[in-house]
């Protein structure tokens, strides 16, 4: 018996050429980094598409078709996270992908199926993962190709991944949105306005620090679905919150001063008092 279970996705993924898709792949526990060694493969082929091991990635194995296009995020391998994006779709990446996991005596697989629907032309986000400061608001862009209006899209849902399963952030279902999980219940939010127009991009509103992660965008409508994904890459401090933070220190090492020297005269002059 295996020591942990691949997740195994619930369907075919369809793809905007051009575009970006995640193939998901993560365990039901973290698993130890010693020995550990993630291979994503093209079934039909066996190229390798992506490989981590000894505690990195290595570009340099995988197969010349992939280079500067499969994007692995190392740094959620921790957390039993093995999830691969690729960008700059092309025809050619239609079929089945294999994640197999190896960790000490355990081995573990999953099948990703990647379908072309040419019809299903319709969501795109940002090429590039975003970076922002702690406490300030955040857009995760998600918008839909015109020629199928939001009312004919049966969901559009923003899902953060994570070790446990999929956060569901935000629904919109039946042209109006619905309540999310209840960790981002009041700091997530649709454009209202921006809806009509085939723009389903969130807001997330003062983010912090447990916010950064990969974020999917997923439409459905009808028997076929797409994604796309957004990663906020790193979330950092702003001066003003450094500024602040220093300011409290100061002041409280000023504070702390302040009582020192009061208790210091105050036991001086009972001495002189006695």
């Amino acid at each position: 018996m295996l020591g942990f279970f691949v997740q195994v996705p619930t369907g075919p993924l369809f793809i905007r050429l051009g575009g970006s898709v995640l193939l998901p792949c993560y365990v039901d526990q973290p698993l130890p980094m010693k020995r550990l060694r993630v291979e994503w493969t093209r079934t039909e082929s066996n190229n390798l598409v992506h490989l981590f091991i000894y505690g990195e990635s290595r570009p340099e194995e995988q197969h010349q078709d992939y280079y500067d296009r499969a994007h692995f995020f190392d740094d959620y391998v921790k957390d039993g996270i093995f999830s691969l994006r690729l960008d700059n779709l092309r025809a050619e990446d239609v079929g089945f992908y294999r994640c197999k996991v190896y960790s000490q005596k355990d081995v573990g697989e999953t099948v990703v199926h990647i379908k072309d629907v040419e019809h299903l032309n319709i969501v795109s986000g940002p090429n590039h993962p975003i970076s922002a400061y702690v406490g300030e608001d955040v857009t995760l862009t998600c918008s839909v190709d015109s020629h199928i209006t939001p009312e004919k899209i049966e969901e559009i849902s923003w899902r953060k991944k994570d070790k446990d399963g999929d956060i569901l952030v935000l629904v919109f279902q039946k042209a109006k949105p619905l309540s999310s999980d209840e960790r981002y219940r009041d700091s997530a939010e649709f454009f209202t306005a921006e809806i009509p127009k085939g723009n389903f991009s969130l807001r997330l509103k003062s983010v912090r620090t447990e916010d950064k992660g990969v974020y999917m965008c997923y439409v459905r409508n009808g028997r076929v679905s797409a994604n796309t994904t957004v990663t906020i890459e790193r979330l950092s401090f702003s001066t003003l919150h450094i500024t602040i933070i220093v300011l409290c220190i100061i002041a409280s090492g000023s504070a702390l001063l302040l009582w020192y020297l009061i208790y210091c005269r105050s036991q001086n002059d009972s001495i002189g008092n006695d």
